[in-house]
């Protein structure tokens, strides 16, 4: 999904971690979206839990949008015509309608619920999402991965899994990325990652052993979903650093409720974010950005897709510079939840 603002903001990530706390009873970050149109008159809108001026990464997750369910036939679906990408993996996941991909690596695939596409856009690519005829409701998440510097020049790439349902006392998991509750996914990522999609009975509790290493954010899709003691409505993020062997997951309500799990290592690196390039400094961007639109061979070309326009053209760059943004400090290490939205 392309990062579709007129007036996108300039994002410099720091690496600072996650705010520590007893393993116990962690401490939680609670972001809570923002609505971002998709474009045009009746566009779908998004909610965007990251990038934020709070947090920039959660891991290597650098990017977070939630949508839907939308009623196509009001809001006219996704219609996001051929856009470029550097430095990042993009990871589609859906609940409910069907979207058809296309990019410049020449893969034509179709989006569908459960299962997971991967593109890697490292040296760089284009590509177009449009939802299909068929769908009625689009409904899922679009997520962004930041790529290391050793790999941020990697070759355009495409993975397709289908992961398993596996059944728990109280939930049911779906592991699109890394390992959780047995299941490893086969999915090749450039630093260590955790996907997964959990739907939580009614009123149920479960803890699901996790790598301790790893920095954590749950989003709620349906229902509310209490993580440790810190209550998430629909569509907020909870995030707990590192030095955390397993994670407690509430379900608050008497509906089954649905949230996806991400986790990886602290990244450990600076990035500069702006539409949709992942790059190092500021001069970086407006290289990639010249060549988009200059067309220059660095992306490549989508055949097939027949929207209004060809291709997306590139925002207007900011006059100023990128800034660092730096997350807040936890100022109270007692406390047990921090709500910083």
């Amino acid at each position: 999904m392309s990062n579709t603002d007129s007036r996108p903001d300039e994002i410099h990530c720091r690496t600072e971690g996650l705010p520590a706390g007893n393993a116990r009873r962690p401490l939680v970050e609670i972001i809570t979206a923002r609505e971002v149109p998709l474009g045009g008159p009746r566009a779908m809108s998004v909610r965007r839990t990251l990038p934020q001026r709070q947090r920039s990464l959660i891991g290597a997750w650098c990017f977070v949008d939630h949508y839907g369910p939308d009623d196509v036939t009001r809001t006219g679906g996704m219609d996001v015509a051929p856009h470029p990408h550097t430095g990042l993996q993009t990871v589609s996941w859906l609940f409910t309608g069907e979207i058809e991909h296309r990019d410049s690596h020449g893969v034509h695939a179709l989006v569908k619920p459960g299962e997971v596409n991967l593109m890697t856009g490292g040296h760089g690519i284009c590509h177009s999402e449009v939802s299909t005829p068929t769908t009625s409701t689009l409904h899922g998440v679009q997520l962004w991965v930041a790529l290391p510097d050793a790999h941020r020049d990697a070759p355009r790439d495409f993975q397709h899994h289908v992961p398993p349902v596996v059944a728990m006392p109280g939930a049911a998991v779906r592991v699109f990325l890394g390992s959780l509750a047995g299941r490893s996914s086969p999915v090749e990522t450039y630093t260590p990652l955790l996907g997964a999609e959990i739907v939580l009975e009614p009123a149920a509790t479960i803890t699901l052993d996790v790598d301790h290493s790893f920095e954590h954010g749950v989003l709620v899709d349906t229902g509310a979903v209490a993580l440790f003691d810190a209550v998430l409505e629909r569509s907020t993020l909870g995030c707990i650093g590192t030095g955390v062997p397993a994670l407690e997951l509430t379900n608050t309500t008497d509906e089954p409720a649905r949230v996806v799990l991400l986790g990886g290592t602290p990244f450990g690196e600076e990035i500069v974010m702006w539409w949709n390039f992942v790059g190092r400094d500021h001069d970086e961007i407006v290289a990639f950005r010249d060549e988009w639109e200059r067309e220059s061979d660095r992306f490549g070309s989508v055949a097939g897709y027949t929207g209004k326009v060809d291709r997306l053209p590139a925002p207007p760059l900011p006059h100023a510079r990128i800034r660092p943004r730096r997350n807040p400090p936890t100022t109270d290490p007692t406390r047990q939840t921090e709500d910083l939205s």
